[in-house]
């Protein structure tokens, strides 16, 4: 990467030979607590901060301001996005649909071209959704298409996978992008342009493209678990065209906005009035209120359930907040005590692309872990003092790279692993031929794509 990098000085009050250390033996208490001991992430993380300010030097008062700071700050930035992502999606499935999405590019696809649509399918769901409720939301539609086309479960359930995957680990508002965009000050506009020009191809060689291989190695059929899909056929649901809109509806203001900040010059009155609706947490707004009138009302629901869809999504994602904004904290504790300064200095002086950089730091922190979340905070974390001379689009291109790194190669410490095998009715080693293949070439690719557009910036 073109760029400078200035080593930030650690505070008087740390001593430089301790900080090394502190980091390591921080971020393996970490990774012991949530692998071994099975805890919470959330008290891995603030445990974990704590030690880390305390062995690198920083007063237990000091230490603690740090990571309150940080938490503060993240849950602040970050979790009322999430929380509004939370409530859309949630609308999104009672309504109906994502079953109107679904059935709508399903039906008017080819036998040949159902594992490319069923790819797109699940881009479109992942777009707003948690990939868990992707998946649960998928599987019946999933086991259906298979067993009417004929085709491998592995042929048409890859590239679903893989789209849901791709839009979880890359692009905004989920949680580990929009923690990434906030701990490196990232745009969040263009970071989700340039997530959306890396994630189409990543999609597509890692779905539709490796799902026909992976299904000659691993081929089961669609267990006869569901006679329908998810919704009933007779119930009223928003209409494709009105249902497609409302998805894009901040995407589009979110572009809009950086567009707006490429062409047009500062103190227009266009530029004015994009940069406040593209801001994340207007966009974010306007989506969900938009959406309790086209998906809502389009599916003839009553304010009351309209209420309740909204009250349900919270609960489930209590857990992804507390996590993301421990992290949060996590990252101010490494800024203060001056461990990022040491590391931008290091990778200064030792011509390693800090692209390449961070994507490594992610996939070491996912592999110990098995949390993408948890080692997209913590990567940003560790990365966060190197983007001080980074230009704007190349901040963009570090959240990509610590996303794609976050994805690599998902096996048995991971959820979505157990996940995906119950589901699929697969053995592990089945599981690690396809799912976990196909997160690695995801991980792969990004970063990939990622450095091909660093060319660029």
């Amino acid at each position: 990467m073109r760029t400078v990098l200035i080593a930030l000085a650690a505070p008087d009050s740390v001593s430089p030979g301790r900080l090394i250390p502190a980091a390591l033996i921080g971020i393996a208490l970490i990774v012991l607590l949530i692998t071994y001991y099975k805890l919470h992430p959330f008290l891995s993380l603030t445990l974990g901060s704590l030690v880390v300010g305390i062995i690198a030097g920083l007063s237990l008062t000091d230490t603690i301001d740090a990571f309150t700071s940080g938490f503060g700050s993240t849950a602040a930035g970050v979790g009322t996005l999430i929380a509004l992502g939370a409530m859309f999606g949630k609308l999104l499935a009672d309504s109906g649909g994502a079953d109107e999405i679904v059935d709508t590019i399903v039906g008017r696809s080819s036998p040949r071209s159902l594992p490319w649509a069923m790819a797109a399918v699940g881009a479109l769901i992942g777009l707003p959704m948690f990939f868990e409720i992707g998946l649960v939301l998928l599987m019946p539609v999933i086991f259906l298409v298979a067993r009417r086309s004929g085709l491998s479960l592995i042929r048409v359930g890859i590239p679903a996978l893989a789209g849901l995957s791709v839009m979880h680990g890359l692009v905004p508002p989920h949680p580990g992008p929009l923690v990434a965009i906030d701990a490196l000050k990232a745009d969040l506009g263009l970071t989700l342009a340039l997530g959306v020009l890396v994630a189409l191809p990543t999609v597509a060689i890692a779905g539709p493209l490796f799902a026909k291989y992976a299904a000659r190695w691993v081929d089961v059929p669609a267990p006869e678990l569901y006679d329908a899909p998810p919704a009933a056929q007779d119930a009223r649901r928003p209409s494709f065209g009105v249902t497609l809109a409302t998805v894009l509806l901040p995407v589009v203001l979110m572009m809009g906005k950086a567009l707006a900040d490429i062409l047009a010059p500062e103190g227009h009155a266009a530029r004015t009035v994009l940069d406040f609706l593209g801001t994340p947490l207007v966009a974010l707004l306007i989506a969900v209120i938009v959406a309790m009138f086209t998906l809502g009302r389009g599916a003839a629901m009553d304010r009351k359930a309209i209420a309740k869809s909204l009250e349900q999504a919270l609960p489930p994602i209590a857990g992804i907040l507390l996590i993301v904004a421990a992290g949060g904290g996590f990252k101010q504790t490494l800024i203060d005590t001056g461990i990022g300064g040491l590391i931008a200095g290091w990778v200064e002086n030792s011509g390693l692309s800090v692209l390449l950089l961070a994507w490594l730091v992610a996939v070491l922190i996912r592999l110990a872990t098995g949390s993408a979340t948890v080692a997209t905070v913590t990567a940003s974390g560790i990365l966060a003092p190197l983007v001080a001379n980074l230009s704007t689009g190349e901040t963009s291109l570090l959240v990509l790279a610590i996303g794609a790194g976050s994805l690599f190669f998902s096996h048995v410490n991971d959820a979505g692993f157990w996940l995906v095998k119950e589901y699929f009715g697969l053995t592990v080693g089945q599981n690690i031929k396809t799912w976990s293949a196909m997160e690695t070439i995801i991980s792969v690719t990004g970063l990939v794509l990622v450095l091909v557009l660093d060319v660029f910036f």
